[in-house]
């Protein structure tokens, strides 16, 4: 399986646990959603469903009250789904062969652009304010994140240089590998899809690798933990304890003391001193 079918399976996967968690914490009883591919919303993903009628769905921008949440980019909400106006009919045998009276579309952007739509539906009709609305729009968000950092993955994974190139680093792109693998250090930070995670450590090693490929490694008899090692690979590019909070989520003493404990561990005097050490141990590129 190729890297763009990895990230397809992947994004399907994410859009399954969001349409998991829409029955788990709203009210409404069914859930679906789908991604866009080729101006239209292929659904995939159903939760609660009382008929097969959702099955294969698939929705054209503009069309239907999914297409019209693709396209406006803004939530769209029909509380009487037969006799609502603001929106086309395409899909009234599917939605009303499910039996949905209200029907709610919230769409999934990413970098403004609109990568999918969830729907959240009742069998009678059901008011949807604030409250209701709020764990929806949480859970789609969420999912933005999560499509956020796979697709930065998979950009940094097709930008990642083969072993064939690793002996010809120019000084330029070896200091752009160091800056992809403290930016994939910090979305892994993130992550908690064990998956993704997996496939993140698997491309940091290969990183680390890459840059040291010909050199023998200092032999260290020295353990840091992976937060001591996000750290240090901030600070080998110049950042300061502030922008290194900023970047990992932290407070600014918790940097200073991973700082610190690093730096003891490696028996340096300073931060620059640490990086340096790390790097001929092989623990940083």
């Amino acid at each position: 399986m190729g890297a763009p079918d990895l990230q397809a399976t992947g994004d399907a996967l994410a859009l399954d646990r969001a349409v998991s968690d829409l029955v788990r914490r709203t009210r409404f009883p069914v859930a679906f959603g789908g991604l866009a591919h080729d101006d239209a919303i292929h659904v995939t993903s159903i939760v609660g469903a009382r008929t097969r009628n959702l099955d294969g769905l698939v929705v054209r921008a503009s069309r239907g009250l999914g297409g019209r949440a693709l396209v406006e980019k803004r939530p769209r909400l029909a509380l009487d789904y037969r006799s609502a106006r603001s929106i086309t009919h395409d899909y009234d045998r599917v939605i009303l062969g499910e039996g949905i009276a209200t029907l709610f579309a919230v769409p999934v952007l990413v970098s403004g652009r609109a990568r999918g739509v969830l729907y959240c539906g009742s069998w009678a009709e059901a008011p949807v304010g604030e409250v209701v609305a709020r764990p929806a729009f949480a859970i789609a968000d969420e999912l933005s994140s999560e499509l956020r950092i796979r697709d930065e993955v998979q950009r940094r994974l097709s930008r990642a240089p083969g072993p064939a190139d690793a002996a010809t680093l120019a000084p330029a792109a070896r200091e752009e590998l160091r800056q992809t693998y403290a930016e994939l250090r910090s979305i892994a930070a993130v992550v908690d899809d064990p998956e993704l995670r997996e496939r993140l450590s698997r491309l940091e090693h290969r990183l680390a690798a890459l840059s040291h490929e010909g050199e023998a490694p200092v032999e260290l008899d020295v353990r840091l933990s992976p937060r001591e090692i996000d750290v240090l690979a901030c600070a080998a590019l110049g950042s300061t304890n502030a922008e290194i909070a900023a970047t990992l989520d932290l407070k600014e003493g918790t940097v200073k003391s991973y700082l610190q404990a690093a730096m003891a561990k490696l028996d340096a005097s300073t931060r620059h001193a640490a990086v340096a050490t790390a790097r001929r141990a092989g623990l940083l590129p």
